[in-house]
């Protein structure tokens, strides 16, 4: 028996809410039990009385605002509580056709994958500018690299995680949860797949890109946060390689140069060194927090054994 629970992250959606889950599937094939899920990240509206009055069979309310990360992880947290076999994320302001949910649980169900993340026409969307269009795909492209999937559209919020892929994930970051929770996948070798899916037309404006440069700096900092979590070491050696080497080049000129009689150059000592000690320091560093990393890793298998073990029903 697969039992779906489709969750949909609230904050202030009033407006929107009713459309999007009058566009929810009722049934899918594979599918015995499909629930919806509601997280109400603190809304200051009516978003969960129109979710009431919508027929949505559970919620998670969140006293105060915490963020969209936050409220993907309650969901999390409650779908599996709930017995979710497959958990779909989707946007409150009908982004999503909801239809397409049928091709994002396909590949779960077929244990092709343990997250299917959609890819919506970026290239087709009229409201993203060129510019978000570029960065959109210089991200994912980087996102692909660093995480050793073949994902297509990073971003996109529209995805169906497995039951067991679900228990593994944890956000660190209070922003978003879509790079964090890719990159995380891949390092933990999930398995993960693109479909393309459609998307409806703009109903308000985003709530998360406030403008450009901030979301691009914000997602920086997350991948960048994410990848020295679980590869700490490969990262610091990148920068200790990519400080030291100039350093060594400054510190064999001023060798060479002494070496054939030309005097001074003191600079290229000065800061050849100065750049070869922050290069050791760096190195040590790596090897401290990979040591730490072991904790982390220890902690995650402790998490996960404490969630299987509240699922395992009492005698």
């Amino acid at each position: 028996m697969s039992h779906v629970v489709i969750q949909v992250p609230c904050f202030n959606e009033e407006e929107t809410l009713a459309l999007t889950l009058s566009q929810l599937p009722k049934s899918l094939p594979g599918v015995d039990k499909i629930e919806v899920l509601i997280i109400d990240d603190g809304s200051r509206d009516k978003t969960l009385e129109v979710a009431r009055a919508s027929g949505v069979q559970h919620t998670v309310v969140h006293a105060s605002n915490r963020g969209l990360a936050a409220a993907y992880t309650s969901g999390l947290k409650k779908a599996l509580e709930l017995g979710a076999d497959i958990i779909v994320n989707t946007d409150a302001d009908n982004q999503y056709v909801g239809e397409d949910i049928a091709m994002l649980v396909e590949p779960v169900l077929q244990n092709r994958a343990d997250i299917v993340i959609g890819t919506r026409p970026i290239q087709e969307i009229e409201h993203f500018s060129p510019l978000k269009k570029l960065l959109q795909a210089v991200g994912s492209w980087t996102v692909r690299r660093l995480s050793n999937t073949t994902i297509v559209d990073a971003p996109s919020g529209f995805r169906a995680v497995s039951r067991e892929a679900a228990k593994r994930l944890f956000v660190y970051n209070r922003y978003t949860y879509t790079i964090e929770t890719i990159i995380q996948a891949g390092l933990q070798n999930l398995r993960v797949e693109s479909v393309p899916i459609r998307t409806n037309g703009p109903l308000r404006p985003s709530r998360l890109v406030r403008n450009m440069s901030d979301y691009v700096t914000r997602s920086v900092i997350t991948m960048i946060r994410i990848y020295t979590i679980y590869r700490p070491l490969r990262f610091f050696l990148f920068l200790a390689a990519l400080i030291g080497l100039p350093g060594l080049i400054l510190f064999l000129r001023f060798l060479f140069l002494y070496a054939t009689g030309h005097a001074g150059y003191i600079q290229s000592l000065t800061i050849g060194t100065a750049l070869l000690t922050v290069s050791v320091l760096l190195c040590l560093a790596g090897v401290l927090a990979d040591l730490t990393s072991v904790n982390r890793r220890l902690l995650e298998e402790i998490r996960l054994q404490l969630i299987e073990l509240k699922e395992k029903p009492k005698k």
